[in-house]
């Protein structure tokens, strides 16, 4: 039923994108999570891969798009640690310098916490990058590939042994975090608080009690109190891996069609130094 639920979905926007209508929210909260918003998705990208089985070009670019998508949100998302590194440098100077509690940040009306709000909300950068650059390092070849049999084995062998990890470590591993993240977070936006083992019916029951709760609480009585964004990155980063892990598996199968003369092909990765090195040849 995949390609008429998402007929149906498509056509019907405003039974849940409508959100000043209660129930519209019960219907993303239940869709987001259920069977089958899944099998929209995965129908949806098992399509683009039978394609792809037909037409190599078409495959290189859908990988190619998803790549570009990766280090376009990852090159932004790091820019997260270069100001988490601002932020406590201020904070050293204003508490330790200034003896100030406070920091206001702004023109006009400008944005006062206490020091402590501001130095938990570190926290959130550090989350920024490690949610949202995911994708983007592994595009970049940046995480840490523990190697037993890898490295002694061929081209082939090793394209095989990555779809084997894309499809069974790698896309079930993004499944189970986004089906308990998804609930997580849905439950400290609203009340009444959603069950994932909920039906839609009870849910749109539900919604005429339904009112936003989004949570404020902080570790401390005036530090940070946006834990739930924090909810909100657990939630995308499960849904980049999972589309990190389709697109390195069509990588990887391109990869073993095509031969060694094809690994690698069309990668975008970051290099230090390039420009140096241009400089220096020029002159």
């Amino acid at each position: 039923m995949a390609f008429v639920n998402a007929a149906y979905a498509l056509s019907h926007p405003s039974l849940w994108l409508d959100w000043s209508n209660p129930e519209a929210v019960m219907r993303v909260v239940y869709y987001g999570g259920s069977v089958e918003f899944f099998f929209v998705v995965f129908t949806a990208l098992l399509v683009v891969t039978f394609i792809g089985f037909y037409s190599s070009s078409f495959l290189w670019g859908a990988v190619r798009g998803f790549e570009f998508a990766f280090n376009w949100l990852g090159r932004i998302a790091a820019w997260a640690g270069l100001a988490m590194v601002i932020q406590q440098v201020v904070i050293v100077f204003i508490q330790r310098i200034f003896a100030r509690v406070d920091i206001s940040l702004g023109f006009g009306i400008p944005l006062t916490k206490d020091i402590s709000w501001w130095a938990e909300e570190l926290k959130f950068y550090n989350a920024l990058v490690v949610a949202l650059c995911v994708s983007y390092t592994f595009v970049q070849g940046g995480h840490v590939r523990v190697d037993l049999i890898y490295s002694a084995v061929g081209h082939r062998a090793k394209r095989v042994l990555d779809m084997i990890g894309s499809a069974i470590f790698m896309m079930p591993m993004a499944v189970i975090i986004w089906m308990y993240g998804w609930y997580f977070l849905w439950r400290h936006l609203i009340v009444p608080k959603p069950s994932a083992s909920e039906q839609l019916d009870r849910l749109l029951m539900k919604a005429r009690a339904f009112r936003w709760n989004v949570e404020t609480i902080g570790f401390s009585p005036n530090g940070f109190d946006g834990y739930f964004l924090f909810k909100v990155l657990l939630v995308l980063f499960a849904g980049l891996v999972f589309l990190q892990s389709w697109a390195f598996f069509w990588r990887s199968w391109l990869e073993w069609k095509e031969g060694p003369e094809s690994e690698g092909r069309y990668l975008d990765r970051d290099t230090l130094g390039e420009g140096q090195e241009a400089y220096e040849g020029t002159h």
